[in-house]
């Protein structure tokens, strides 16, 4: 029996099946982040600001990719385990083979973008001419040659995840990390290739990951669900309007977030070098745990949607309960480590003692923010689960536009610079009662509408 796929969503008990699920996928969800982070830590061993700050200037363009991982990851992700859910396994197939190739077209099409528009990027994204040709050899391994490989990476391991093989899904997507951190010493020290080396190093561990994943539909393709058959791919039919239901909103929710690092970006440049490496800094070690909440919340998922499907809502509930305690307690206890030493983990990444100065206040008032995270992505996680992908654009539309780019102004202007890492905790404070609300409103809204079907 427990080798049924459905026994973890069916059968197995709830901690042990949220954190079978979970801690594979938030280890997954790390991986852009850590990529970024091993970048910034081994670039920031020469201690120059310019190469660091070139780094941090990139990441907004790499958080770009989750945009196409969500619309095609999240979504055919969530339409492959409501399938499960209704044993509708030629859906499954059609969405997986949907989401690859999908993918596939979309992250080409995103890096002759980059190549074309290259210059008037570099000046969105707020390069200076000392940061200029760093952050334009960055751009160019990771983005204009490396978006395909990065991008199949993650939406491949959401593909493997919608099944229950989350294992298989994080050792794909760990293996490239590990081996990007093995390389970026030796591209970046090694050859003295700074920023464009860390870009080189994340290529080849991309390409990596690529690879473990088509091996593994290949080896197992007579047991797996997942499908890369481009026969079955089609634009016509309820398998794309179900993928682009959930999709949409999840991919416009993390555009918003790349809006929100942009313009953070900019507000940062306005007070020199040194503070673009530090807001780099701070939001990259800030983005661990959130990535962790965001992982965690995705890697329920596939639990809640199959639950939801097949109308099991007491199930369903008791995931959504557990997962809620334990990313809580995570969050928080990630909150206290990271007020007591801001200064010690700011010199991880760099010593130069101006960026130091700035980075602590900063990563500080981050800080505040990581606890509230947990209920606004868990919420936003079920939606999703259940193709509710209108209340995930609200929660998102809400969260950016609403509060958090008009709060970097507010703070910015009452306390210049150092107010820019501490809006998030403003938006996130107040997202958390918006995400409270919604979340137990659509629960009630479930119940009744479960009861009524099988009264």
């Amino acid at each position: 029996m427990k080798q049924d796929r459905t026994y973890l969503f069916e059968s197995e008990s709830i901690p042990k099946a949220v954190f079978a699920l979970s801690v594979p996928t938030a280890a997954a969800s790390l991986v852009t982040v850590l990529y970024s982070l091993a970048d910034t830590f081994f670039v920031g061993l020469a201690n120059d600001p310019i190469q660091t700050a070139a780094v941090s200037l990139a990441a907004p363009v790499l958080l770009a990719f989750n945009a196409i991982n969500n619309l095609f990851g999240v979504g055919a992700s969530s339409m492959m385990s409501r399938a499960l859910g209704a044993r509708d396994l030629k859906t499954v197939a059609r969405s997986s083979s949907f989401g690859f190739y999908g993918s596939l077209f979309c992250s080409l099409i995103f890096s002759l973008l980059a190549l074309v528009f290259i210059e008037p990027l570099l000046y969105m994204l707020g390069a200076s001419a000392a940061t200029y040709q760093p952050t334009g050899r960055y751009l160019l391994w990771t983005v204009i040659v490396g978006a395909i490989p990065a991008i199949l990476n993650v939406v491949m391991a959401y593909l493997v995840r919608a099944e229950g093989a989350t294992s298989h899904a994080a050792l794909g997507t760990m293996s490239g990390c590990f081996l990007n951190i093995l390389l970026d010493p030796v591209f970046i020290l090694g050859f003295g290739m700074g920023a464009e080396g860390a870009a080189l190093a994340t290529l080849i561990s991309n390409c990596f990951a690529v690879l473990y994943f088509i091996a593994y539909v290949f080896i197992r393709r007579e047991k797996t669900v997942v499908s890369l058959n481009i026969r079955l791919f089609s634009l016509k039919g309820r398998v794309p309007l179900g993928v682009f239901a959930v999709g949409v909103p999840a991919s416009i929710q993390n555009l918003l977030n790349v809006a929100g690092q942009v313009i953070a970006n900019n507000l940062a440049a306005g007070y020199g070098t040194e503070a673009v490496a530090a807001m780099g800094i701070g939001m990259k070690v800030a983005m661990v745990p959130m990535y962790a909440a965001q992982g965690i919340s995705q890697g329920v998922m596939p639990l809640v949607g199959y639950n939801y499907a097949s109308l099991n809502i007491t199930r369903m509930k008791e995931a959504i309960l557990f997962t809620a305690k334990i990313t809580f307690g995570f969050l928080a206890a990630v909150c206290v480590v990271f007020e007591l030493f801001p200064s010690t983990i700011v010199r991880w990444f760099i010593q130069d003692p101006a960026t130091v100065a700035i980075g602590q206040v900063l990563l500080r008032g981050l800080s505040l923010a990581i606890p509230f995270l947990a209920m606004d992505f868990l919420a936003v996680g079920v939606f999703q689960a259940a193709g509710k992908g209108n209340l995930a654009l609200f929660m998102a539309i809400c969260r950016k536009v609403i509060l958090e780019i008009p709060f970097m102004f507010l703070f910015d202007r009452l306390w210049p610079m150092y107010g820019l890492g501490f809006s998030q905790f403003a938006a996130e404070f107040i997202m958390t009662i918006i995400g409270t609300v919604l979340l137990v409103r659509f629960l009630h809204q479930t119940e009744r509408s479960v009861h009524d079907q099988t009264a």
